[in-house]
């Protein structure tokens, strides 16, 4: 069996970045595995006592070098559907777009390839 070896590409550097943020301001921060069971979800959820609940997909900037994987394709919108907002975040420095509209919608109406 191998070690585990944290991720290291741009992405999770991002994600990294963006927990650290989350846990100093007094967010409870999980992160998705990806595994078989939590396919498509966002990469994490985040919930704080004075603000709530958060989905947080971590993206690239301007999605160059990102892409939505086909399950994520399904289930954001679904969950959209169902009252669950997600947040896609590309920097640390977004952190304030926590407090305004779910952004998903924009990013998905946008297309981006899922190759």
């Amino acid at each position: 069996m191998k070690p585990f070896k944290p991720r290291t590409n741009p992405e999770a550097k991002i994600l990294q970045a963006i927990t650290k943020k989350l846990l100093f301001e007094g967010w409870y921060v999980m992160r998705t595995h990806g595994n078989m069971f939590q396919k498509g979800f966002p990469d994490l959820y985040a919930t704080h006592r004075r603000y709530g609940p958060r989905w947080i997909e971590v993206k690239l900037p301007g999605m160059v070098g990102s892409r939505f994987t086909p399950a994520q394709l399904d289930i954001f919108p679904k969950m959209l559907e169902n009252g669950t907002d997600i947040w896609i975040l590309t920097s640390q420095d977004e952190y304030g777009l926590l407090f305004l509209e779910s952004n998903v919608q924009f990013y998905l109406d946008k297309k981006h390839p899922t190759e």
